[in-house]
């Protein structure tokens, strides 16, 4: 037996043992935000998708939302806990969308297998999340969606520009780990396992892919100014988005 990553452990337990009560937890967060789904649908619609893959679907009751507003598109959902994807069958949930127990850091499917990949709010659970990325980039043709965590956008403005100067100078890391005393993580009740976490960490990854990058404001939102929304949005839908070439060629 494959022994996990004592914090992915952590995490995962924390999941198992409030998988019952879930969807009452979290039933305005990620794909089951009607606010958040409102950017994000008619986008879909857009492109005309077929498919789609979503990544941390827990009991896929975000995703069904999402799948009801696509009529006729397969919708597949990837999740690793299992006690999760159990109360999603449970609840009937599967009648309408595929669920999968599986991770998002080695999905079982080949390269351009889906049109479009999403991700809503779970980065910001993953120790590394660019590997995540790598993964969702590799298997998607038309369109990646990162719903996440915005760090730079959360406190107060002298704490929002700490952070973002950090960053540049390529010290966030570094702190971040003094002031977890090495774990880097952090443990709340309603959210569990968590890391300090902006969708802009994935910025460059989703670029060398994309060949047109959508940045929108989610959640709660700051005064407006020139760095909106990387100083005043506390969650940013990151939506990039690749052209096909002639004769159905991806570029």
């Amino acid at each position: 037996m494959i022994r996990l990553d004592p914090a992915v452990e952590i995490q995962r337990t924390y999941y198992a043992d409030t998988a019952a009560r879930y969807d009452s937890m979290h039933c305005q967060e990620g794909a089951a935000d009607p606010a958040t789904r409102k950017f994000v649908t008619p986008i879909l619609h857009s492109l005309r998708i077929s498919n789609l893959l979503d990544i941390g679907s827990a009991t896929g009751l975000g995703l069904h939302a999402l799948a009801s507003e696509l009529p006729g598109a397969f919708v597949c959902g990837v999740e690793p806990v299992a006690a999760l994807v159990r109360e999603g069958v449970a609840a009937g949930t599967t009648k309408t969308i595929s669920l999968l127990r599986a991770s998002g850091d080695s999905l079982p499917f080949a390269d351009d297998s889906f049109d479009a990949v999403t991700e809503f709010a779970i980065l910001h659970h993953v120790a590394n999340p660019s590997v995540v990325v790598k993964e969702m980039l590799r298997v998607a043709r038309r369109i990646v969606v990162i719903a996440d965590c915005n760090r730079f956008g959360q406190g107060s403005l002298p704490a929002r520009l700490f952070k973002l100067s950090l960053y540049k100078l390529g010290l966030w890391n570094v702190f971040n780990s003094v002031r977890t005393l090495g774990k880097r993580y952090q443990i709340s009740e309603g959210d569990g396992l968590f890391y300090s976490y902006s969708v802009y960490d994935s910025y460059d990854l989703v670029a060398a892919w994309a060949d047109r990058i959508l940045v929108l404001p989610n959640g709660s939102t700051r005064s407006r100014s020139w760095f909106h929304p990387l100083l005043t949005a506390d969650g940013v839908i990151l939506i990039a988005i690749r052209e096909p070439l002639k004769g159905g060629q991806q570029s």
